[in-house]
């Protein structure tokens, strides 16, 4: 009876393992599905893996993939939000410390998404939506007596 010769594992590394900048450096579910097909591959036959143990590391390979995908909607969210508050900024009074600290006040007149944070025009500067220190309502609320009328 002959044996067939063993080969080594395969590398779980996206790109060659001599060179370390083309490793992957972050466990997504690539990785995880590559190590769990790997464990499989590689098993004692004698002693095969408990079938508990594959339904926990597939139930962690979700519950990993769900994580990820709950992160990348939070970020969304967030970013949503930021664009959504710098557009209700158009037309209102708006305040930021400029460069030597002083407060500089003006009329928001643009908004622009081109960055990771929104950007307010103020008196013709551009303004980080996140350098703004007040907010002020340009039209004059209505008199006591016409309220009352």
């Amino acid at each position: 009876m002959t044996v067939d010769a063993v080969s080594p594992p395969s590398s779980i590394y996206t790109g060659s393992t001599t060179d370390p900048a083309t490793r992957k450096q972050t466990m997504d579910s690539e990785v995880f599905l590559k190590l769990l097909v790997t464990q499989l591959t590689h098993q004692d036959p004698s002693s095969p893996m408990d079938t508990n143990e594959m339904i926990s590391q597939t139930t962690q390979l979700a519950m990993m993939e769900q994580l990820t995908t709950l992160a990348d909607n939070g970020t969304e969210a967030f970013a949503l939000s930021m664009r959504q508050a710098a557009t209700a900024l158009i037309g209102r009074e708006a305040s930021y410390k400029d460069a030597d600290g002083a407060s500089i006040t003006g009329i928001v007149t643009k908004v622009s998404f081109d960055g990771p944070i929104p950007q307010v025009t103020i008196g013709g500067k551009s303004v980080a939506l996140d350098l703004i220190t007040g907010i002020t309502s340009t039209t004059s609320p209505a008199p006591a007596s016409a309220a009352a009328a």
